[in-house]
C-alpha cells in the first residue's frame, strides 16, 4: 500500500472521531522503523514500517502535532535516519536519549517545549513498560507489536476519544458533588 492511500485511509479513520489529539508521539525503534538504531550504521539507508509515512503525512494535514520519544543511546544515529527518510522536519519536539525513567523523562520535556497536556497525547511504542509508565502520567498509550499502522492509529484514537470522555464526564461528576446546597442563584431566590 503506497504512502498516499495510507495517507488517505488515515484521514478517514481521523473523520470517525469527534475529538483528536492535539500531539501524537511516537517511539523510533521498532515502532516506526524495524530495528534498533545502536545496531546500525549512519552510512545506512533505514527504512519504515510500511503505513508509518502515510500515518505521519495524515496526521500533519489534520493539523496535529507529532514528536518522538526515544530512549536511543544513539541521537545521532536516530537524527541521521530521520533526516535520510525526509522526516526530521515534521517533529515538533525530539526527544532522544538513554534514560532509565521508562519514558516519563522524555514525556516531561515533551510537554515543556508543546505546552501540550498529558490527556491531549497519544503514544505509540513497542514496550509494555513505557507504555504503563506514560499512561499513568494521564497520555493515552499505545502498545504496538509489529510497527505503527492503521489499525494501531484506528486502536489510538478510539482509546483516546474514550479515556477524554472519562475525565470529562468525572470532572462533571465532580462539579456536582463539590457544589453546595444554596449557593446557585436558583437556591438563593
Amino acid at each position: 500500500m503506497g504512502d498516499e492511500k495510507v495517507k488517505n485511509e488515515a484521514m478517514e479513520i481521523m473523520g470517525l472521531f469527534q475529538i483528536l489529539p492535539r500531539l501524537v508521539v511516537f517511539d523510533l525503534d521498532y515502532t516506526i522503523w524495524p530495528f534498533y538504531c545502536e545496531c546500525r550504521s549512519k552510512r545506512e539507508m533505514p527504512s519504515l514500517y510500511p503505513h508509518v509515512k502515510g500515518i505521519l503525512y495524515a496526521l500533519k494535514d489534520k493539523g496535529i502535532d507529532v514528536a518522538v520519544a526515544s530512549r536511543s543511546p544513539t541521537a545521532d544515529i536516530a537524527d541521521t535516519f530521520l533526516d535520510k527518510l525526509g522526516l526530521k522536519s515534521m517533529f515538533v519536539s525530539k526527544e532522544i536519549f538513554s534514560s532509565w525513567t521508562h519514558k516519563t523523562d522524555h514525556f516531561q520535556r515533551i510537554n515543556q517545549r508543546t505546552g501540550v497536556p498529558y490527556n491531549k497525547m497519544l503514544f505509540f511504542d513497542d514496550e509494555n513498560r513505557n507504555i504503563e509508565a506514560v499512561s499513568k502520567m494521564g497520555v493515552t498509550s499505545i502498545l504496538v507489536r509489529n510497527g505503527v499502522n492503521l489499525g494501531a492509529l484506528r486502536e489510538g484514537l478510539s482509546k483516546f476519544s474514550q479515556n477524554l470522555a472519562s475525565v470529562e464526564r468525572n470532572k462533571r461528576k465532580w462539579q456536582k458533588f463539590s457544589e453546595k446546597p444554596g449557593s446557585s442563584e436558583k437556591d438563593k431566590k
